[in-house]
């Protein structure tokens, strides 16, 4: 190998002076930091001032030099493409068109800044037509928001590519663009993606900018309170915005809207469908029924019987047919979350400041537009001032001649050509060259008495005018005053409501803000379904009548648990092997009276071995309630609710059980109550529970012993008692435990049997006792094959919900229910069908039947307290 000396000596003499000696590694440095910025500045990256990149720019530009104005014919798009290809950018011809085509597509810019005239493309991602077909022009937004003043030495001009023509190297944005359609752009080791706004909204933040310069993020994001897509949609939540709005970085959580509607089908059972009417921004529409379809086919999405596109020229219109045995709710959930029916916009507000790309806030954003169009005012004043006195220099002289015509005239008649005219009018009335010219240029009409008036008054207005524009540029008031009235004139004009919902969700669908805190119950069935149905589904009904079908299928169906609760709270849902489950009682679908529900497997990881024995709704898991619980085989113990605060996904032990023991009753409760036990066989204890009878227990403990049963005997129901109430049975005297006199005003103990029968027993005849005694007798059974089913403690004008096996429910006033006492058989409280039982007593609470009494005082429509006739 040649030695690199040698070569370098081999180099001609007249070459070496243009040889540059440098290091490889400094010069692909440098060069590629001069690509990066190339690319940084001159193609991906949108100025912060007009909110435009490069291309578009020159775009709209050309289009305004060819006239291709609102008011104009529209011209082929081959044409502009054209015309921006030989000035301005020497790029493919593709680059420029589809630059064209997205500016003119309405799901693709919130306001879009080109009128299209032919097929631009759609929302399924079909391709625009070619640009010898479509044709375009600039929308009137356009020219009032972002070229107005062009002409006024607002902005700078630079040479173009080969120094041939001007452009600009920015517009004369009146409005933050950047903000309204938002952009996006990949550059060199860095992206921008800013998200689309509402007109009105980001006017109103900037003005209210100019009217306080010390506005707070806070402040400005009441006014703003997010993105506007234009495809509509819902953003799910605020913190990804706030994010956004304060760093410059965020998530925005988008989804699309969807109803859940019934089909009718001609000749065919109605069928639920959830129809789809607005996608999330940049959602292929063909694509995301592509994407269900496939989904589908793969078994990965269940309960869908057929998809199709009814959209049309009216709207989007995106039909999910649903089979007979889905659920609609939990198959729009599983859409949300499998497809991009709800995806994410990750927000990364990158423009460039001043040649330099800099990650802005919203607040910044806002500022920097506001300075850029400060200086846009003051150097359109500045223009307009200049004209302004140049005319006015010229009206000046023209005045001047008309003082003194007749020595003009003379002057001029004299000289023998123009230069010398022109020379002494300079010299003998100190005229300046302009002014000199436009006298030996004015026409004799001109000498007329109206000319001279209307020269006389233009100069008058232009000294008005002079002056105003002097004031302007001495006072900042003035151009924001200026600013504001320009603001409001294109607000006025073209305001559009807003498109996208924001919702106040702090976790998607499980935040609870917009879920009505109304009093509900809640049904679990025998084969595991479980479903969520409003308190005044059932009119209050006479005692002893059948009720309402509570389930789909009452052969199918027997009804295990059935509980009230409020839509805030949580559901505890306990297992017979002592593991505990958590879910909000809102997430449970609300269903009617007919539907099957939903499996409760769908709803929380519950092992198939496992069965649920008791639901309790908690409001809150605070240190002074408890959770009593009590096994079949005995056991009893309490444990604070601050226990159970943090439950996993997959349960949480409850409770230690023995060899074939299970879980069974779970009830609140709080130091100082007491509890009711009942046997199958009609036996109750009574006992308190305090640190002396029941201290409270951990988790894991097992319990102590509660009740002592004889042979063939079992627990079948459990209820809680107030202290106040545990309080006045000890103060009652044994010699007046019995006592039954329609004197007493409760509370009551309602004892139900297997057989519909039923009756109030003072609770005074429930005496304390010691835990772990056989207890009293609380009912006399009719049938021997009789058993008791539900003990409950009542206060008087409660409401009680009856709970057949089968399902049928009936709502009745417990103040219909004869008092009786413990001996006696009870009467009837629901009537039932062959080979039914009555399976669960639940009350209604009374802020429930006073709030339904209020309705229908006032006129409401409610359907409650009102007696329907037996079946």
């Amino acid at each position: 190998m040649a030695d690199p000396t040698e070569l370098n000596n081999s180099v001609p003499d007249e070459f070496e002076d243009r040889i540059i000696q440098t290091d490889l590694r400094s010069e692909m440095s440098r060069s590629y930091l001069e690509y990066a910025m190339s690319v940084i500045v001159g193609r991906a990256l949108p100025d912060a001032r007009d909110g435009l990149k490069p291309v578009h720019r020159r775009i709209l530009y050309a289009m305004y030099e060819l006239g291709l104005t609102s008011d104009r014919p529209y011209r082929k798009c081959a044409r502009v493409v054209g015309e921006v290809l030989g000035k301005y950018h020497p790029h493919g011809d593709t680059a420029v068109y589809d630059a064209l085509v997205r500016m003119a597509q309405d799901f693709s810019m919130q306001m879009p800044l080109v009128d299209g005239h032919g097929n631009f493309g759609s929302i399924d991602n079909d391709p625009p037509a070619a640009m010898r077909y479509t044709e375009s022009r600039l929308k009137a937004l356009t020219q009032d928001g972002l070229l107005e003043d062009i002409e006024s030495e607002t902005v700078e001009f630079l040479d173009n590519f080969d120094g041939s023509q001007q452009e600009p190297s920015v517009l004369p944005a009146r409005i933050p663009q950047l903000l309204l359609n938002g952009s996006s752009g990949i550059a060199v080791g860095m992206a921008t993606n800013i998200p689309p706004h509402n007109l009105g909204e980001i006017i109103d933040g900037l003005m209210a900018l100019i009217s306080n310069q010390e506005l707070s993020d806070q402040e400005l994001m009441k006014i703003i309170p997010g993105p506007d897509f234009p495809t509509g949609g819902q953003i799910l939540g605020r913190s990804g915005i706030r994010e956004t709005y304060l760093s410059g970085r965020g998530s925005v959580t988008m989804r699309g809207v969807a109803e859940i509607e019934t089909i009718e089908n001609k000749g065919r059972p109605d069928r639920d469908a959830i129809v789809i009417t607005q996608l999330p921004y940049q959602t292929n529409k063909a694509a995301l029924i592509e994407r269900i379809a496939y989904m589908v086919n793969d078994k990965k999405l269940e309960g869908i019987s057929d998809i199709r596109d009814e959209s049309d020229r009216d709207g989007m219109r995106i039909v999910v047919e649903l089979r007979r045995d889905s659920y609609p709710q939990v198959v729009l959930n599983n859409l949300f979350k499998l497809t991009p029916l709800q995806s994410n916009f990750s927000a990364n507000m990158l423009a460039l400041v001043d040649g330099e790309p800099i990650t802005l806030s919203l607040l910044k954003m806002l500022h920097v537009f506001l300075d850029f169009r400060v200086e846009t005012i003051e150097k359109r004043t500045r223009y307009l001032l200049r004209k302004a006195e140049e005319r006015n220099h010229l009206l000046l002289g023209l005045l001047l001649a008309l003082d003194q015509l007749d020595e003009i005239i003379s002057l001029i008649r004299s000289a023998p050509d123009t230069s010398v005219a022109k020379k002494k009018l300079q010299e003998v009335h100190g005229l300046t060259d302009v002014q000199a010219d436009a006298i030996l240029q004015m026409q004799l009409r001109r000498l007329t008495a109206l000319e001279s008036d209307k020269i006389r008054l233009e100069h008058e207005d232009l000294l008005k005018k002079i002056e105003d524009f002097n004031d302007i540029l001495a006072n900042k008031n003035r151009v924001y005053e200026i600013i504001k009235s320009e603001l409001s004139y294109i607000r006025d004009k073209y305001y559009l409501p807003r498109r996208t919902e924001i919702l106040d969700l702090g976790s998607g669908l499980e935040d609870i803000d917009l879920i009505a805190n109304e009093r509900s119950v809640v049904l679990l069935t025998e084969t595991g379904y479980f479903k969520r149905m409003p308190v005044n589904e059932f009119e209050s009904t006479s005692r002893g009548t059948r009720g309402k079908s509570g389930t789909r299928s009452q052969g199918e169906e027997e009804v295990k648990l059935f509980i009230s609760c409020n839509d805030h709270d949580n559901l505890l849902l306990f297992s017979d092997r002592g593991v505990v489950y958590s879910v909000p009682a809102y997430r449970v679908p609300q269903c009617s009276r007919a539907a099957k529900g939903t499996p409760v497997v769908q709803l929380l990881p519950i092992p198939r071995e496992e069965a649920i024995t008791s639901i309790i709704s908690v409001a809150s898991f605070d240190d002074d309630n408890h959770l009593l619980m009590l096994t079949n085989g005995g056991f009893i113990k309490r444990t604070s609710v601050s226990a159970f605060n943090k439950i996993r996904a997959n349960g949480l032990i409850s409770i230690s059980l023995e060899d074939g023991d299970a879980l069974r009753w779970v009830r609140l409760a709080s130091s100082g109550d007491s509890v009711l036990i009942g046997s199958k066989n009609g036996m109750t204890i009574h006992f308190r529970i305090n640190d002396a009878e029941l201290r409270p227990l951990g988790r894991t403990a097992r319990g102590v012993r509660s009740m002592n049963l004889r042979q063939g005997d079992s627990l079948v129901s459990m209820d809680v008692l107030s202290q106040e109430l545990a309080d006045k049975v000890a103060d009652i005297s044994q010699e007046n435990e019995l006592s039954t006199t329609n004197e007493y005003e409760g509370p009551w103990v309602l004892v139900a049997s297997a057989d519909g029968l039923g009756k109030r027993v003072p609770i005074t005849q429930f005496r304390l006792q010691k835990r772990s005694g056989m207890g009293l007798r609380a009912i006399k059974f009719r049938n021997q094959d009789d058993e008791l089913v539900g003990l409950k403690v009542l206060g008087k004008g409660e409401e009680l919900l009856l709970v057949s096996e089968k399902g049928v429910i009936v709502r009745t006033s417990a103040d219909q229910i004869s008092q009786q006492s413990r001996a006696a058989t009870g009467v009837r409280l629901q009537r039932l069908d062959l080979g039914d039982h009555l399976a669960e007593v639940v009350l209604v609470p009374p802020q429930q039947v006073e709030q339904e009494n209020n309705d229908e005082v006032t006129g409401t429509d409610q359907s409650v307290l009102k007696d329907s006739p037996e079946s």
